[in-house]
């Protein structure tokens, strides 16, 4: 996980604390997946991020304040469910918790 944050964000995250493991699409796929979270600041970042050329990455990295990101799930430019689902859990369980 460390790993990737740092390739794909630029990011060398905090203490990681795992979220959930879900099936996306049970009955016709069985790929489980397994999601974590992990605090980071401005203060973390360790380069641009980006992923690596070699591997055929080119991700663009965003940052976001939560409820911008959720406005982006309401409206449609957010739509991938892995993102949408830690969003969701970051308000309900997690870091943005009320």
């Amino acid at each position: 996980m460390r790993r990737e944050a740092a390739e794909e964000l630029g990011v060398a995250v905090g203490a990681l604390e795992h979220v959930f493991d879900v099936f996306m699409s049970p009955g016709s796929v069985t790929e489980r997946l397994s999601f974590f979270a992990a605090p980071c600041t401005p203060a973390d970042r360790v380069s641009g991020g980006g992923g690596l050329a070699e591997d055929g990455e080119d991700i663009e990295v965003l940052e976001l304040d939560v409820d911008e990101a959720l406005a982006m799930v309401d409206d449609g430019r957010i739509a991938d469910a892995k993102t949408i689902m830690l969003l969701q859990w970051a308000v309900l369980r997690g870091p943005f918790r009320s």
